[in-house]
């Protein structure tokens, strides 16, 4: 049996594991450890005498990795990202954000539902975690839509829909795990993000308006609100916005020449802001507890994920699946964009029954080099590539395409963390009435991905400025 077969056999196992509800991380170290052991033996013939040394070298090499991979300095956004979010829930702007998108949008069709949206997207651009955002807004605004008479699955649903928009609005932890996994430039991807998630924001926004509009008593416009009373909720919001441009203003220097820092940097600075508003609207010991215990425990969730599928990576690393997967993809008789396409789907089916870190983690690996062999290879010209981008631009691309993947992946029975999250904040609400509440938000991806594959201009715009 060669490396590759034991591969494929090892991956099949992977998967058993995870659909029979085995946690990722520990799924993903386990099949890498029998993986590596497995290639090592297999190398000495499978004497019985030396499954030792096998057992040996594996575990050694499986144990350099944590160490060796989450060392790494890009990862350290993440906690920070994650802790701008608890402490903005502490300082009041998440209420304030509400606020203020209330007052200057409720009046449209379907108004609260449209301001819970562009408030989550708001919030999203201090919160790195969908998670986080989901169950900050099912606090906050699933009591006023139910107020003026939203059916609680719909308002369920918007909520949790609307988190999901912090996967791609910088500051964006899954975002930086892709940057990691892929060897691509932090910034430049967390710049990507910025439109295509506003446009997600926006054609969410588009389909309340229409179900509104359609259906009578869907969704009851909030009106009453004077000019006075909207330019008073702005002040309030601002924050919000300067937290957001210190991060970009370090990812890249809008008035030319060098960065003012890194994106680590920029976060950090980020969270000191906000931790220094919270104090401002009287945040106290308690409540800077609860901030740190939830940053460390989401965080030490993301890194133990990180952890278990780099094990595994490092096996597939001696497998040489990947590139045997990339020849594969290659040596279709159909066109790249068929192809890219289907791995989307693939994609969409696989986020049923994972959530969406582990699946790109897991994924990424194999996925990421057949992407980049479809079009060309990772230093292919603009002229020359199958998708009409270089090898940069097509990893910067493909990076929001399937972040955006794994964010429909947040909303998909049966794992969709961001339903079971609203109905762990609702007990009135149950995860059965949140699926059905987010259906409508399936057709609004599917709108958004299409958009983002037909016109990759709108992900690449800001990152070929940079």
């Amino acid at each position: 049996m060669d490396s590759i077969e034991i591969g494929l056999w090892v991956t099949g196992g992977l998967l058993v594991l995870v659909v029979l509800g085995m946690r990722v991380a520990f799924a993903a170290a386990f099949a890498g450890v029998v993986g590596l052991i497995w290639i090592f033996w297999s190398r000495k013939g499978y004497d019985a005498s030396e499954l030792g040394w096998a057992m040996t070298v594996a575990i050694k090499t499986a144990g350099q990795v944590p160490h060796g991979k989450v060392a790494s300095q890009a990862l350290s956004l993440i906690p920070t990202f994650i802790l701008i979010g608890y402490l903005a829930y502490y300082a009041g702007l998440t209420k304030a954000l509400f606020e203020a998108a209330k007052r200057w949008i409720a009046w449209v069709p379907g108004g609260l539902a449209v301001s819970t949206v562009f408030a989550t997207a708001g919030f999203a651009a201090v919160s790195g975690a969908s998670v986080a955002t989901a169950a900050v807004f099912a606090r906050i605004a699933i009591p006023e839509m139910l107020k003026v008479g939203y059916d609680r699955r719909f308002a369920a649903g918007v909520v949790a829909a609307g988190g999901t928009l912090a996967s791609l609005i910088p500051p964006s932890a899954i975002l930086v795990i892709y940057a990691i996994i892929v060897e691509q430039d932090v910034g430049k991807l967390l710049l990507a993000g910025f439109i295509p998630g506003v446009v997600s924001a926006f054609i969410y926004a588009g389909l309340i308006i229409i179900l509104a509009l359609t259906i009578k008593g869907f969704g009851p416009p909030v009106t009453g609100f004077t000019w006075r009373q909207r330019m008073q909720s702005l002040p309030p919001a601002l924050p919000i916005l300067a937290v957001v441009v210190i991060i970009i203003f370090f990812v890249y220097n809008p008035f030319g020449g060098d960065a003012w820092g890194t994106p680590t940097e920029g976060g950090a600075v980020g969270a000191f802001i906000v931790f220094l508003m919270a104090l401002w609207h009287g945040m106290r010991w308690p409540e800077l507890k609860d901030a740190l215990i939830e940053t460390a425990k989401l965080s030490t969730m993301i890194f133990a994920i990180i952890w278990g599928v780099l094990i595994y990576v490092r096996f597939l690393g001696f497998a040489d699946l990947p590139g045997a997967f990339a020849d594969w993809i290659t040596s279709l008789d159909q066109a790249p964009m068929l192809t890219l396409i289907m791995i989307l789907l693939a994609y969409a089916v696989l986020g049923m029954f994972m959530d969406a870190i582990g699946m790109l983690l897991l994924t990424l690996p194999v996925v990421f080099p057949a992407v980049m062999a479809l079009n060309g290879g990772p230093f292919v010209t603009a002229e020359e590539s199958a998708f009409g981008m270089n090898g940069t631009m097509c990893a910067i691309w493909f990076g929001i395409l399937v972040v955006k993947m794994a964010e429909f992946c947040l909303i998909t029975p049966p794992i969709g963390l961001n339903c079971f999250v609203v109905a762990g904040v609702r007990p009135d609400i149950s995860v059965q009435d949140v699926f059905r509440g987010v259906m409508p938000f399936f057709l609004a991806d599917a709108v958004t991905i299409a958009t983002l594959v037909a016109f990759p201009s709108i992900v690449l715009w800001l990152p070929s400025l940079a």
